[in-house]
């Protein structure tokens, strides 16, 4: 038997890219570049590319020009600011919908992950985000866990001065935090973020304890990113506020998950920050799973996530199974 029918057989819940069987069935299962972004993101956590798109250039120039008067660039630089960002553009801007709903990049994330990709959120920045170490999975992640991802595009050239993106690499290997790993309970969870500082601490512990340097990703306009949920990054420094750093990411979820904020939840008190996020398109939602209905779907086809709170419902009391009963398998993945 084959490693990647193992994989398939044992491991569903589990990314092909973070797979514990991945260096048995990596070659049969890709080539070429694919196989190369395959390997550097299971081993380092995010791997380079090209954005696949010949018409890039003109989009990222047109895009600057119209969200240049969108930003509060004199409170920013006088520090009253802290950070210029547009979430969400995807849902009302035809070129970000455009960059976010990338066939190639879609089909390229499915393929990895073993799962069908969708965008579930945007960001566009127009300077460095200056962000400390942090990794997405805390923000947003899935059930089952790690599926999830991120792609920056750079949309001018970077170096030291105007505040490139750092990453930790191999960091996609640590442990993936939760408050529960951090000893902070529900008690604690009125505001999570009174209590992210221990989240960048313990990033920051982990990186000096294993010797693991930041390392900066001097990009050229046009290239992007794609790093795993686990991966430890952040912003660095501007060392000219005089200067831009015009960037996008699109964060993705896969198909067949659910989604939360594990740095919002208290599951031993059964309580979930749950995101609802629908698997489309604006303007082409992808057909819900058999069976079931698109949950609270706003406009249709939407895909941004709105969080609330949901209640676990505590587990009754039962019987333990009996030695020769076996619980039901997991439905296996569907074809792309």
């Amino acid at each position: 038997m084959s490693s990647l029918t193992t994989h398939q057989r044992l491991f569903t819940g589990i990314p092909l890219v973070e797979s514990p069987l991945f260096n048995g069935f990596a070659d049969e299962c890709w080539s070429g570049e694919t196989l190369r972004v395959a390997r550097e993101l299971h081993e380092q956590g995010y791997a380079i590319i090209d954005f696949p798109d010949p018409d890039l250039p003109a989009k990222i120039d047109q895009l600057i020009e119209t969200l240049t008067p969108l930003y509060p660039w004199q409170r920013w630089r006088e520090g009253r600011e802290g950070s210029l960002r547009i979430q969400d553009l995807w849902l009302g801007n035809p070129l970000v919908r455009e960059l976010a709903t990338n066939p190639t990049v879609l089909a390229l994330l499915s393929d990895l992950y073993g799962r069908r990709a969708f965008p579930f959120q945007t960001l566009n920045f127009p300077v460095g985000t200056q962000q400390p170490s942090h990794s997405d999975h805390v923000h947003f992640h899935s059930v089952p866990e790690r599926f999830m991802c991120g792609v920056w595009i750079a949309m001018e050239d970077i170096n030291e001065d105007n505040g490139p993106l750092f990453v930790y690499p191999g960091s996609n290997r640590w442990p993936l935090l939760s408050n529960e790993s951090l000893g902070i309970n529900g008690a604690m969870l009125d505001d999570p973020y009174t209590h992210y500082h221990r989240y960048v601490e313990a990033w920051d512990s982990m990186a000096a304890a294993q010797g693991i340097a930041p390392k900066r990703f001097i990009a050229k306009k046009g290239q992007a990113l794609i790093w795993s949920a686990g991966l430890v990054h952040g912003g660095s420094k501007m060392a000219d506020k005089d200067r831009t750093r015009w960037s996008m990411v699109t964060h993705y979820f896969f198909e067949g998950c659910a989604y939360t904020t594990p740095m919002a939840n208290d599951p031993y008190h059964g309580e979930i920050y749950f995101r609802d996020v629908f698997p489309g398109t604006v303007d082409a939602p992808l057909p819900a799973p058999k069976g079931r209905s698109p949950p609270h779907l706003g406009t249709a086809g939407r895909a941004a996530a709105r969080l609330r709170r949901r209640a676990l419902p505590l587990p009754q009391p039962r019987r333990a199974k009996s030695r020769g009963q076996s619980q039901a398998p997991l439905d296996p993945p569907r074809p792309l």
